[in-house]
């Protein structure tokens, strides 16, 4: 399915191409897609509201301002949700809100209160697309940085013929397959760790840490999202694999260390998330150990330190670490991005209130050379992303 995992938020205006809504929803939600829609009140004469949330298992939005809704997912929550916008149809009336600016409605404030890609598909009569009014506010929109979609050329609704007419659900589909099969990172090849490592005692026992995973997983996504191709190595932890991710499990920093070299010849952009242990059991008991002294002395050695090996390359990709650090964090972290001579590192307190291992939450502190960026406290997810564009931004640069 070549929309799994994606999140597209349709919302649908007064004009009669709004029939075609409904086959468009099957053909996403076929193709693994979360389709939410959001009707203006013109919209609801040509579709039925219960008809898309029967398609889409999903309530469909009408108001802006919903007692039953609004503080559970208000406007602000549908802006932030989706992976892209598509108004479709887009009549000619809701482009001009638009280009203006407008926040009448629901689907309208969605629009402004959001910083995701949008596109329109325009749908009305050739006379109205070609009017020079029409045809500025699409120049305004493009200039906004909206994805434009049509219309075609070919029988209108009216009895005429020319253009104006909405593109077909399965064009719609296709573009929006390929809008998330492009990126800014497409064709670049990157690695990712994340999760723990567990260091056995012996059959029974090891050594751990807190690590969830869900910023490595995070991360995952947010580069697969950006068009680039994602080799993830997962310690053990309890996540589904993002989708377009290709996921390699293991369990001990050993384990992990052969599996990224491996890998190498696959990977331009190296982010070593993972939390991996710095020291393992020079012998592992083969039986469960007894419980028989008062205490029990364990051999600790040291693991390789993966992210420096692979820095230290002759030909290394670009390097992405990261810093959990108790105290002090930002003169911790330039200093081990310094001896490990990584292009980025990403440190964050741990051990405070909010923000850290196992949290939904977390904040970054970023530093490269000439370089520094707070990314303040936010959702794993978001975070991953904003993460990702900084380091794209730096990674497209050194190229």
């Amino acid at each position: 399915m070549r929309l799994s995992g994606r999140r597209i938020l349709i919302g649908v205006t007064g004009g009669i191409a709004a029939y075609k809504i409904p086959e468009l929803v099957r053909q996403l939600k076929a193709e693994g897609a979360s389709v939410r829609l959001v009707m203006t009140e013109a919209a609801q004469s040509f579709v039925t509201a219960l008809t898309l949330q029967t398609l889409s298992e999903e309530v469909v939005r009408t108001e802006l301002v919903d007692p039953e809704q609004e503080f559970t997912m208000g406007h602000i929550e549908l802006a932030r949700w989706p992976d892209i916008i598509l108004v479709a149809p887009a009549t000619a009336d809701f482009l001009s809100r638009l280009a203006g600016g407008g926040a009448s409605d629901l689907l309208s404030s969605i629009c402004l209160a959001s910083r995701k890609p949008m596109a329109v598909a325009p749908a009305m009569n050739t006379v109205m697309w070609e009017n020079a009014a029409t045809q500025a506010n699409m120049e305004k929109l493009k200039a906004l940085g909206f994805l434009i979609w049509g219309p075609e050329s070919g029988d209108l609704a009216c009895g005429e013929s020319g253009e104006g007419r909405m593109q077909q659900p399965q064009q719609l589909s296709e573009n929006l397959v390929e809008h998330f099969s492009s990126g800014p990172l497409k064709d670049v090849r990157v690695m990712v760790t994340a999760g723990p490592t567990h260091e056995p005692i012996d059959p029974v026992r090891y050594i751990g840490n807190r690590s969830s995973g869900k910023m490595g997983f995070a991360l995952a996504q947010a580069f697969a999202q950006a068009g680039a191709q994602v080799n993830l190595v997962s310690g053990p932890v309890d996540l589904a694999t993002p989708a377009g991710v290709q996921r390699h499990d293991v369990e001990t920093a050993l384990q992990m260390h052969d599996q990224v070299l491996q890998l190498l010849d696959q990977c331009d952009l190296f982010a070593a998330c993972a939390a991996v242990a710095d020291y393992r059991v020079q012998e592992i008991a083969q039986q469960k150990i007894k419980k028989t002294d008062n205490e029990l002395t364990l051999q600790l050695i040291k693991n390789p330190d993966i992210l420096a090996e692979v820095a230290a390359l002759d030909n290394a990709p670009y390097t992405l670490g990261f810093a959990a650090e108790t105290q002090d964090v930002e003169n911790l972290a330039n200093k081990k991005r310094l001896a490990k001579n990584i292009d980025l590192i990403a440190a964050n307190l741990v051990g405070a209130d909010q923000g850290g291992f196992a949290d939904d939450n977390n904040e970054l502190l970023l530093l490269w050379d000439h370089g520094k960026l707070t990314l303040p406290m936010q959702p794993k997810t978001e975070l991953a992303k904003a993460l990702v564009e900084q380091v794209t931004r730096n990674y497209l640069l050194r190229k």
